[in-house]
């Protein structure tokens, strides 16, 4: 639902009130809000600042240490007790590890000389134990591959215990002749990169930490050694291969959740420093905290007092809602003063209005309720012809497999007819014929009920047709009811099929006489019918009808009764005086003629049945087309038939039929199964469709297909009741059930046509005919 932008949305009084103080406050409030914002902002800002310089100086400092590691290395590397490499006297070797552990007097670790599969020197043993041994025997080590590149080694143990002593590790290559000889080791112990971390006294709740390149715990404040060697979370691991330094919330290694800055070297190696993340976000001053708090205060005692004042003001606003609901129940209303100006003068037109309501009120009850008994009539008879419409459909498809068995009855018959011993079954196969005869009819009026029987619609101008057919209405009233006929002068010709409109005129003269059997008067009216007149025909109503009423003087019909009229075999009348279908042939006349038609009768007054029929558009008439059978034609006999019937029975009936003729017989049991075999050999002669089989393809689809594809295979169709088989004026189209003699005639003139084609096709090329 959308809302009318000229017209205010509706608020009550205590919002306006609210709104007002809000509007007078909430600036205030919004520049608190934004003190706070902008103080918890900036000490973030400030706490990323401290972050990012502690984890930078703390990266200055472990890197010098390193640092001062690489460059002992690398000059010790250079000695030229070395240049004997890889074979070192033991006098060599013994002076250059009195010059190692002069290197190493102000630095915590060890240096060890390695070369391939064994060591040649580690300052951790007693001075000189390694020299005096070489000379002997060389001590033996788990073989190791030599380093090319100076590098810094992540964190590892001196052996394969886990209570071995971690330590990292800087290597230099020993290289003489662009050739490397040996490895120089330079251990570095863990603890003293934590005397650094520790001397830089981080702030209360920080946490500093070293990792090597492979992001394990070096050094950490606080814990210590107790931290050392483990893991950095995944998350902040993953975090570490996006860049070589940034901001990261992560939870530490003691499970709190912290904001830190990480920095890394050119080594790979990694500083941290964190802090708590609820200390990262901020903490308000007391001062700020207050000014908070009293905006708050401020806020809540001016939403109160606006309150206090919006029910002064909507109390007798109540009051005036009170009177208009009375002036609304039609109740007086009193005038009755509320204190405010405006309230008053309201409320005392109320009480005039009150009265001028009262009055008024009493007339819209009257056209009300007018208006519901239209309606209510209107809708029961859109309810009666859905009713009718839906047994309509019911009633066709019943028509239609009567219509089956009739086919089966009948061919049946002709079969035991063609029988040598059916000289003495004459009798009953005669009486079985002209029982298939009475059926036929009954199923067509059916089929008339259900709107498929095929008509032939016609101009019908009423101002001559209704005065002929008079007469004949005289003749079957008789002479103790008088009949009046009236046309409006300007009432347009109707297209319709005249047999069925003259049918259904006397299907109501009958039920007028029996429905006056002491006299009395029927009236045939025609007109233009008008808007209200075609109501119910919804969208069919855009087209111009005429209305054709026949009213009685007769004893009328009850209403329950009414509802039924028009459903076939329904009768009131006693046993052997009625069929029940005459009513039904008028609607189904009116339905298939694309109008409608509808029944008023008030019992002890008379009956008036409305025929609301389209009036002619100008079109010309369609002629029909009619299956012709002549006589001198060739014989079936040894013609190649295919037979499309979905109903087995029938289908196999049938098949005998034309077998007893000498027919060839090929079945299909639809129409995909007929193109199949058409394809097939022997070919195929003329074909015998029924029109409405399962599937996507009917009887006429088939057929003219087959025309298209094969213009010289002639196609007879044969139906009970499709409409669209009536239309179909270019093909041959036989009546279900059809009398053998008129279904071996048109197919021995399909036939025929067919050899004539055949034959003309022949001259035009220019071979003999046969």
């Amino acid at each position: 639902m959308t809302h009318d932008r000229r017209r205010p949305l509706p608020v009550t009084i205590r919002s306006r009130l609210l709104l007002l103080v809000l509007s007078v406050l909430l600036p205030g409030a919004l520049g608190v809000s934004w003190l706070i914002a902008t103080t918890l902002a900036s000490e973030r800002e400030a706490n990323a600042r401290a972050l990012r310089e502690s984890a930078r100086a703390l990266s200055k400092v472990v890197d010098r240490e390193i640092t001062k590691r690489v460059a002992v290395a690398h000059v010790l590397t250079q000695s030229r007790w070395l240049d004997g490499a890889p074979e070192v006297t033991p006098e060599h070797l013994l002076n250059f590890e009195q010059l190692a552990r002069r290197s190493m007097q102000d630095m915590s670790g060890w240096i060890e000389l390695r070369a391939p599969g064994r060591v040649l020197l580690d300052t951790r043993r007693a001075a000189g134990s390694l020299a005096r041994e070489a000379a002997d025997e060389p001590t033996p080590a788990a073989p190791r591959d030599l380093v090319d590149v100076a590098q810094v080694q992540p964190l590892q143990r001196a052996g394969p215990d886990p209570d071995e002593e971690a330590y990292a590790a800087v290597i230099e290559p020993v290289e003489r002749g662009g050739r490397t000889l040996l490895n120089l080791v330079l251990a570095l112990r863990p603890m003293e990169l934590q005397r650094i971390i520790d001397a830089q006294e981080l702030p209360s709740g920080w946490v500093g930490t070293v990792m090597d390149n492979h992001g394990r715990v070096v050094a950490r404040h606080p814990g210590g050694s107790a931290h050392t060697g483990r893991l950095a979370t995944p998350d902040l691991r993953a975090r570490l291969t996006a860049g070589d330094e940034g901001l990261f919330e992560s939870v530490s290694l003691d499970g709190q959740p912290t904001q830190g800055y990480f920095s890394k070297s050119p080594q790979g190696w990694t500083y941290i420093s964190a802090m708590p993340r609820k200390q990262f976000a901020g903490v308000l001053s007391q001062a700020i905290v207050q000014v908070a708090l009293s905006a708050l205060a401020l806020l809540g005692l001016a939403v109160l007092g606006a309150l206090w004042v919006s029910r002064r003001i909507v109390v007798p606003v109540y009051e005036l809602k009170t009177a208009a609901a009375r002036m609304q129940a039609g109740e007086p209303v009193e005038f009755r003063p509320t204190g405010i100006v405006e309230c008053d003068e309201v409320a005392s037109a109320l009480a005039d209005a009150a009265q001028a309501l009262h009055h008024g009120r009493s007339v819209l009850e009257r056209q009300v309720a007018d208006a519901v008994a239209r309606t209510r009539m209107a809708e029961q008879r859109a309810s009666q012809s859905q009713r009718v419409e839906a047994l309509g459909r019911l009633t066709g498809g019943v028509a239609h497999d009567f219509n089956n068995l009739l086919g089966v009855i009948s061919n049946s018959a002709h079969l035991i007819q063609r029988h040598p011993a059916a000289a003495e079954l004459q009798v009953p196969l005669a009486a079985t014929l002209r029982a298939v005869e009475v059926g036929s009819q009954l199923t067509q009026h059916l089929l008339r009920f259900s709107g498929r029987r095929p008509v032939r619609p016609q101009k019908v101008h009423l101002a001559r047709y209704l005065p002929e057919v008079q007469e004949l209405m005289r003749s079957v009233l008789g002479r103790h009811i008088e009949i009046a006929v009236h046309v409006a002068p300007d009432t347009e010709a109707v297209r319709v099929d005249g047999g069925e409109l003259e049918l259904a005129l006397v299907n109501l003269a009958l039920n007028a006489r029996d429905a006056m059997p002491a006299g009395g008067e029927m009236r045939l009216r025609a007109r233009n019918a008008e808007a209200h007149d075609t109501e119910e025909l919804n969208g069919l109503a855009q087209r111009r009808y005429v209305l054709i009423t026949v009213s009685d003087d007769g004893v009328g019909i009850a209403p329950e009764v009414a509802e039924r009229v028009f459903e076939p075999f329904f009768t009131t009348k006693d046993v052997g005086k009625g069929t029940g279908l005459g009513l039904s042939q008028v609607h189904g006349f009116c339905v298939q003629a694309g109008g409608a038609a509808r029944l008023d009768s008030t019992p002890g007054l008379g009956t008036t049945v409305s025929l609301l029929l389209p009036a002619d558009d100008g079109r010309a008439e369609a002629g029909a087309a009619e299956s012709r059978v002549e006589t001198g034609e060739p014989p079936v006999s040894g013609a190649q038939v295919l037979l499309v019937e979905d109903n087995e029975e029938l289908g196999r009936v049938t098949a005998a039929l034309l077998q007893s003729h000498g027919a060839i017989v090929r079945r299909a049991a639809d129409a995909a199964e007929a193109l199949r075999l058409i394809d097939e050999q022997p070919p195929v002669d003329v074909v015998l469709s029924d029109v409405v089989m399962p599937g996507g393809i009917d009887g006429l689809a088939l057929a003219r297909q087959l025309r298209r594809d094969r213009p010289g295979l002639p196609v007879v169709l044969i139906s009970g009741y499709s409409q669209a088989a009536a239309t179909a004026t270019d093909l041959v189209v036989l009546r279900k059930p059809c009398a053998a003699d008129d279904l071996l005639g048109a197919l021995r003139h399909a036939l025929a046509t067919r050899a004539q084609s055949t034959a003309d096709s022949g001259m035009a090329a220019g071979l003999p005919a046969a």
